[in-house]
């Protein structure tokens, strides 16, 4: 592949990249900044299902925004809102602020990814689709590799408050390299009227059901209060579905999962990404509430899986025309959910290097999954609609990864509880009742993926 063809794939990743080192510098700092803002840790997770609604609710905004006002522009701007968000978070003196501060961030962050991968299927040919996308990684794996150890450094040497700061630099990187090495493009010259009534009611419905499940059985709300938000969320997205199938154009265009391998990457490999969501989150606690290591010791480990996930891209490739897209998927999420599930074995006394290996081949097996299945996703949607895909599959992922930290938070909750304890007195054996379930919920998407055929994703691996 030409040189710039693989530039392009790295600059529009520096979103992944941004996001990536965020949400694992967040999960190693979590117990460093509840410290300091005087709460319980747990609490925290609002900070993190904040940021990650907020990307689910504006992302079906993204297709439409970079039809309307040229992808490049809508994506450099998206950084510089992610960077504002960031910045001020670094600001923040009490939890609301923080959540206020992460849903401006999550607003950034809902167009730099879709957007980015928008302008990386316009940009490479087909013919050079599965190696772009390998490309498109890179960055994403440097960031979880380099976010669980720059969290503990700078929560042991300087302030919490930097690894917000932090994403600030890479920014203004990200916008410069954009317009340097991405072609100006200008509005499209026939747009549909943006669908307000699908944007209102696809976003009630995730805020209700997301939130309803991030408060129950947390004490945050009355279980009535909780069962009617999840109730009206539901409700929401079911008129959402049925107005949907009248409008020509909706914001979430769900005719697209007529497509079997994008059905499969949006829906099948739901589960997959919802332990995605909820490993990454309970690891550092694990480690440092449950085994009670230091946040250094903690970011070390749990670079482990960026460290397995970042090692399979010089072979996933290759795999992938030698295996094909629905034997190395199904091999490589079994093996990610037998992973997960050891992670419940883990004790106070385990090894620290025998963790670390068993947290690297989880890491391996988890990327080349998801490499995988984001290749295979978009292997027959038409080029006209592609913006709107990368929309819905963005949200879906998004949507996706915020239930499992929520899910992994209510699961470590009700652990303790269990075994006599609260939130706020976590111990190591609350923690492995949740990975051995997160490893369960992860085997939904083998199920899923066996329904595919030997010819799911021929045509990119003809090329």
């Amino acid at each position: 592949m030409a040189l710039h063809r693989r530039i392009i794939p790295l600059i529009v990743a520096c979103p992944l990249f941004l996001q990536n080192l965020d949400t694992s510098i967040m999960a190693t700092a979590l117990p460093s900044i509840a410290d300091s803002l005087h709460l319980e840790t747990l609490r925290l997770n609002l900070a993190i299902t904040s940021y990650l609604l907020s990307l689910a609710v504006f992302l079906p905004a993204s297709g439409w925004l970079a039809d309307r006002f040229g992808a490049r522009r809508v994506f450099c701007w998206a950084i510089v809102l992610f960077s504002l968000g960031s910045t001020l978070c670094g600001l923040a003196n009490n939890l609301p602020e923080l959540v206020v501060f992460r849903i401006l961030q999550g607003m950034g962050g809902a167009m730099m990814v879709p957007v980015g991968r928008l302008i990386l299927l316009r940009s490479v040919p087909s013919a050079e689709l599965i190696a772009a996308m390998v490309w498109f990684t890179v960055p994403g794996a440097f960031g979880r590799l380099a976010g669980p150890m720059l969290g503990g450094l700078i929560v042991t040497f300087v302030s919490w408050r930097w690894i917000f700061l932090l994403n600030i630099p890479f920014g203004v990187l990200g916008v410069v390299m954009a317009r340097i090495f991405i072609a100006k493009d200008g509005p499209e010259a026939t747009l549909d009227p943006f669908d307000h009534r699908g944007f209102v009611l696809s976003a009630a419905g995730l805020v209700g059901l997301v939130g309803g499940f991030e408060t129950a059985g947390k004490g945050l709300l009355p279980g009535a209060a909780t069962l009617l938000m999840i109730a009206f969320g539901a409700l929401a997205l079911w008129v959402f579905e049925r107005s949907s199938r009248e409008h020509s154009t909706p914001i979430i265009n769900l005719r697209l999962l007529k497509f079997p391998t994008y059905r499969t990457g949006v829906l099948g490999g739901m589960p997959l990404r919802i332990a995605i969501g909820a490993s990454p989150f309970l690891l550092p606690l694990m480690f440092q509430l449950g085994f009670g290591l230091s946040p250094l010791l903690s970011g070390f480990l749990s670079l482990a899986p960026a460290v397995g996930s970042l090692s399979t891209r010089a072979l996933i490739a290759g795999a992938i025309k030698r295996i094909g897209f629905r034997w190395l998927l199904v091999s490589a999420t079994g093996l990610t959910a037998a992973f997960y599930a050891s992670y419940g074995l883990f004790r106070p006394t385990t090894s620290h290097v025998l963790i670390f290996v068993v947290l690297l081949l989880g890491g391996l097996f988890n990327s080349a999954a998801m490499v995988t299945l984001n290749t295979l996703g978009y292997s027959d949607i038409p080029a006209p609609s592609m913006s709107r895909a990368t929309a819905l599959a963005g949200m879906a992922q998004q949507l996706s990864i915020s239930m499992g930290v929520a899910f992994a938070s209510t699961l470590v909750t009700g652990a303790a509880w269990l075994h006599g304890a609260s939130a706020d007195h976590l111990s190591a054996r609350d923690f492995s009742p949740a990975f051995v379930v997160v490893g369960a919920v992860t085997l939904i998407s083998v199920w899923s993926f066996l329904k595919l055929t030997e010819a799911s994703g021929a045509n990119l691996r003809a090329k």
